[in-house]
């Protein structure tokens, strides 16, 4: 499989505005787990299957961002410098591949329309999309083979979330026959983000900032028999509120299903 021209975008413009308390000072992608920003997260889950050439679709505070990875090498090596000679030299080896293209796609911009925005970097090939806010244990290369397999020129992850809430289940007189603590929704399958398009897509956007993936775009896709949808049935989550925040840094403390790399 050649990886080399495939990017993938990840947006991380949004407001994050139910997680005011983190991103209050900070873009909700650079919200750390385990002491490392949810973006990092997202991106080594890609990198783990060789796609590390990564665009970033800035808006809110997307300053922060460029400087987290203008700074990368410093953060994360050990550093000698020379001030006499005006030298930085890094010491070890940076652990990552990333491949990083940071661009302002607008402060109040729509998911679709920054895709749109990002057309002339994806260039005439196949590239993924992902949420700048959810993590899963998803196999990226069976996600990419799948969509390549299909020859539609859309596909969305599907996923089964945890139940915000425990569910009973009760007989006619009241009795409790099972409860389950947080069951994973079973239903139906809902967006995960995890996107794979063909460059057709762009021809369903505009750069007109109110246009939402989600909404028009999508449904239209859809309704050309364009959309198929990668049944991934592991883990999944997303930080959309603050207690979100709080329990993926506790499962990440005790064993983050996500992190498949090394």
């Amino acid at each position: 499989m050649d990886r080399s021209n495939v990017k993938v975008i990840i947006l991380a413009g949004g407001m994050g505005t139910r997680l005011k308390e983190e991103t209050e000072f900070k873009p909700k992608p650079m919200v750390e787990i385990g002491g490392v920003p949810l973006l990092v997260h997202i991106m080594k889950i890609y990198a783990n299957y060789g796609f590390n050439d990564f665009i970033i679709a800035l808006g809110y505070k997307g300053d922060m961002i460029k400087d987290y990875f203008y700074n990368y090498l410093m953060r994360n090596n050990d550093v000698k410098i020379d001030l006499g000679k005006n030298s930085v030299e890094f010491l070890t080896d940076s652990e990552e591949s990333f491949k990083v293209t940071l661009v302002d796609t607008g402060l109040n911009t729509m998911t679709g329309a920054r895709i749109k925005k990002l057309q002339k970097y994806v260039g005439n090939n196949t590239f993924m999309v992902t949420y700048g806010d959810g993590v899963a244990d998803i196999n990226i290369n069976d996600l990419y083979n799948f969509h390549k397999y299909h020859g539609k020129f859309a596909t969305v992850t599907g996923v089964r979330p945890s139940s915000r809430f425990g569910e009973l289940k009760v007989d006619d007189d009241g009795l409790v026959i099972d409860f389950a603590e947080k069951p994973q929704v079973t239903e139906s399958y809902i967006n995960g983000g995890f996107f794979v398009f063909e460059p057709e897509i762009f021809d369903y956007l505009t750069d007109d900032e109110t246009i939402m993936l989600e909404r028009q775009p999508m449904e239209k896709i859809r309704k050309d028999d364009q959309l198929m949808a990668f049944k991934h049935n592991g883990f999944w989550k997303c930080v959309d509120t603050y207690k979100d925040y709080t329990d993926l840094n506790k499962i990440w403390a005790k064993s983050a299903p996500w992190k498949v790399w090394e």
